[in-house]
């Protein structure tokens, strides 16, 4: 089962599960195919989202958790 921390990026979180974009899609990540975003870690894009990033990781897997 694989699990995330904040530092994994965005581009790896959607190649370990891509169902996982709804949620950050959810938060406003709108830009999720965007060159920059790929390489953002999760920490990156719930600071500029304004997301605590331990919930955002905690979410993630808790869904990754459930597959």
């Amino acid at each position: 089962m694989a699990k995330v921390d904040k530092t994994t990026k965005i581009g790896e979180l959607l190649q370990i599960d891509a169902d996982v974009a709804p949620i950050l899609l959810g938060i406003g990540m709108h830009c999720l195919g965007c060159p920059s975003s790929q390489m953002e870690s999760i920490e990156e894009a719930a600071m500029v989202h304004g997301i605590d990033a331990d919930m955002l990781v905690g979410e993630i897997n808790n869904f990754l958790e459930s597959r």
